[in-house]
């Protein structure tokens, strides 16, 4: 006997696989390619479509549109995808578009996210796993989210863009830039305003992780010099330094640039 429970007012298709222990609540859309893992859970007036992975103990909340064609003139149809993790929370009337063909293919969730009312996730996105987003941030297309990101209320990321994993972003901000790990940005456009050192603290890194962080912060963006030589002598002084290494590394890698730093004073407030 099937221990899933579906309203009677749910529409499922016949060919979407549901597994074992989900519930459908009232006026859910299933449609035929739909997947939903063991545990999970729609709330009401769900609506997932297309090419949709769901995986398992996910909590999706009314109104969320999961699988939706993207918001792009050059999508015509393609068979592309959206694939969700293990253990996420998605409230009320979040959207998560399919990818394009010439994106990617697929928009990809990790585990453990949370994505606050009203969040938007558009095609060829790549969120990583414990990433929080709150209420109205918006993601445009082909965006990437590092683990342990945290991207307030109202924030608006333009296509293209990189956060870091362990980044914060303030509420009402406007993200032209990458967004490198570790750091803290706000405003609009987007500065830097030092190490994110309250999640770093909650994320379990050490003083010393962190006061090392610290240094390389002001030895890459608080100096006058170029970035390719404080890139350089980053890494002869903190070889011994894995955060400092990925940090690095993302920089080295960046095609939009990233967000400058804010005047000196500035950068060092604890909190926004």
């Amino acid at each position: 006997m099937s221990s899933r429970s579906i309203h009677p007012t749910a529409i499922v298709h016949p060919k979407s696989e549901l597994d074992e222990d989900v519930i459908v609540g009232p006026f859910c859309v299933i449609g035929e390619h739909v997947k939903i893992g063991r545990g999970t859970e729609l709330c009401s007036h769900v609506s997932l479509e297309g090419h949709t992975d769901i995986g398992q103990r996910c909590k999706i909340f009314p109104y969320v549109s999961i699988g939706g064609p993207p918001q792009h003139l050059q999508y015509h149809d393609e068979p592309t995808r959206v694939s969700i993790g293990d253990e996420n929370i998605l409230r009320e009337y979040v959207t998560v578009n399919r990818g394009t063909a010439f994106g990617g293919g697929v928009t990809t969730i990790g585990r453990h996210n949370f994505l606050m009312a009203y969040v938007h996730v558009a095609h060829d996105c790549r969120i990583g796993d414990d990433v929080v987003m709150a209420n109205a941030a918006t993601l445009a297309g082909h965006i990437s989210v590092g683990n342990h990101a945290v991207i307030g209320g109202l924030v608006g990321v333009h296509q293209y863009v990189r956060i870091g994993d362990y980044a914060m972003i303030g509420g009402c901000s406007a993200v032209a830039r990458d967004v490198p790990p570790f750091m803290r940005a706000v405003g609009n456009r987007a500065d830097l305003y030092g190490i994110n050192a309250i999640g770093l603290r909650r994320g379990g890194f050490s003083a010393q992780r962190i006061r090392v962080l610290k240094q390389a912060y002001s030895l890459l963006f608080r100096k006058n010099q170029r970035m390719a030589d404080s890139i350089k002598l980053a890494r002869h002084q903190f070889d011994d330094s894995p955060d400092v290494l990925i940090l690095l590394t993302f920089l080295e890698t960046s095609t939009r640039g990233m967000c400058r730093s804010a005047r000196k004073g500035q950068s060092d407030q604890e909190e926004f």
